[in-house]
């Protein structure tokens, strides 16, 4: 049974992003702390639109168990209703289609070997919650959300960046390590999840920036390594579970 959050496909979320008028300038950047200055006036080139909505291509490595499976995958996020990320894997040679998502506060996730016969699907309040704090996290990809008056900034030290801000009800400490060149070098969030397979919790959550590339006067991460117990030798040993190179991304 196709539910009423599946029905939006990935180009629906695309379409229904708002397009605004605003420009980014330094100048609107006058009362922030100096280091979240470097890290947006680096992230964004001046005269780009205020995008509300990024469209990402991308191929990767995702860990399901104890084994590493290349993907390719698409991913809208618009920053009004929230994600969709689906992907093609495979195992024991057979292709595995699926989708995250969460759309207007449903998080929900299925995949299915052959896009006929289900490995895995979730639902449910957790997951949603959950998804939340995925797509506050990958507001490394549409930097422009975090130039809004709504986001409170925290310097942390001379090289760390704490954003407060609320997207979909739930609260987010969003903490950014930032070069002397304003590059993005590590992002952390605490995270609703199970990643032990038990009740969930916040978890620390993150990744390392290892390559950036500029589209439409977006300087973004373009490769990144993801996962749970972030900032511990948890994340190394198993932790980390996603690693993904950007090859495209087009603003909305």
């Amino acid at each position: 049974m196709i539910t009423k959050n599946q029905q939006v496909s990935l180009n629906d979320l695309w379409e229904s992003a708002s397009i605004d008028d605003m420009v980014f300038y330094p100048e609107l950047l006058i009362d922030l702390p100096d280091l979240t200055r470097r890290y947006l006036e680096h992230a964004i080139a001046p005269g780009t639109p205020l995008a509300s909505a990024v469209r990402l291509w991308m191929h990767g490595e995702i860990k399901i168990g104890k084994k590493w499976h290349s993907f390719k995958g698409e991913e809208v996020i618009c920053w009004n209703r929230g994600m969709i990320w689906q992907a093609k894997t495979w195992m024991q040679g057979l292709p595995i289609w699926g989708a995250d998502r969460i759309v207007d506060g449903v998080g929900e996730m299925q995949w299915k070997i052959l896009g006929l016969f289900p490995v895995m699907q979730a639902s449910g309040d957790d997951l949603t919650r959950s998804g939340v704090g995925r797509v506050q996290t990958e507001l490394v990809w549409l930097p422009s959300v975090l130039c809004s008056p709504n986001v409170l900034w925290t310097e942390l030290g001379a090289s760390a960046v704490q954003a407060h801000f609320t997207a979909f009800k739930e609260p987010a400490k969003f903490t950014l390590t930032v070069n002397n060149r304003g590059m993005l070098e590590r992002v952390k969030i605490d995270r609703w999840g199970n990643p032990e397979g038990e009740a969930f919790h916040y978890v620390d959550f993150g990744g390392i920036v290892e390559e950036s590339s500029t589209f439409g006067g977006y300087t973004i991460p373009t490769r990144l390594r993801v996962g749970w117990y972030f900032g511990s030798d948890r994340f190394e040993s198993d932790g980390e579970f996603f690693r993904c190179t950007i090859d495209k991304a087009i603003y909305r």
